[in-house]
């Protein structure tokens, strides 16, 4: 789990926003977004704030419409942390969603859609999100992972990814460094033979910046849009 940085800027909630439907997956409610008759898809996972986020849903709509079936689980059922809420504690919130049981949740998601004739599969995950898709990137069960401004991930891990993987990094984060992000691009470029690679970081933002940016803010704005570019490139180049 990351710092604190991602209990900062939350999103506004909205259950109505984005274009697709809400429905259940993998005995999860789940946004989903594009056509069902895809054969390819990406498995958004939200950071702290949850599935609801406009912004992230904003992103499953831009991804779906390249041609992807994009889907949304709700990993929190329904607990997104809520800074507004004095009664909910920060580290009982942490324990009462490991990453363990978001890439567990993660792994039926991604069988469900194998059930529905998808073909392949591709993960993309922020903050809490990204420490789950590191862990989906070491097995066979995606085709390509892209993971942005993540959480806190053991540099033991990085070694295991198999697959290939994007990191996409801020400039500002205590929570995930520059030069650590930098350590993991050089583990998984040695690994070139077997694995494609990218990492780059994003200079002038901080944590979370593709979510939870300032609208009035061009920069801020052009970072989070050219971001998730690079993961829609990402996608467009291994999961076919």
């Amino acid at each position: 789990m990351s710092s604190s940085e991602c209990f900062e800027n939350p999103p506004i909630l909205s259950s109505t926003f984005g274009k697709g439907i809400v429905k259940e997956l993998g005995g999860l409610k789940t946004y989903v977004a594009g056509t069902d008759h895809s054969k390819l898809a990406i498995v958004l996972i939200s950071d702290i704030f949850g599935y609801e986020a406009p912004n992230l849903r904003k992103v499953a709509d831009k991804v779906a419409a390249a041609g992807f079936l994009v889907v949304v689980p709700d990993f929190f059922n329904g607990e997104p942390y809520d800074l507004d809420n004095p009664a909910m504690n920060r580290e009982s919130w942490r324990k009462a969603h490991p990453t363990d049981k978001g890439y567990e949740d993660a792994i039926t998601v991604i069988v469900s859609l194998r059930e529905q004739g998808v073909t392949s599969i591709g993960a993309a995950g922020f903050c809490w999100g990204g420490v789950v898709v590191a862990k989906l990137a070491k097995t066979d069960h995606i085709q390509g992972a892209v993971i942005l401004h993540p959480g806190r991930i053991p540099e033991d891990e990085v070694p295991e990814i198999k697959i290939p993987t994007a990191i996409l990094g801020a400039e500002i984060d205590h929570a995930s460094p520059p030069d650590q992000l930098k350590r993991f691009g050089e583990i998984l470029a040695a690994k070139s033979e077997v694995m494609d690679s990218f990492v780059k970081i994003f200079a002038g933002v901080g944590h979370g910046w593709t979510m939870r940016y300032n609208r009035e803010d061009k920069w801020a704005v052009k970072s989070a849009e050219d971001a998730l570019q690079d993961m829609l490139n990402w996608f467009i180049k291994h999961v076919h």
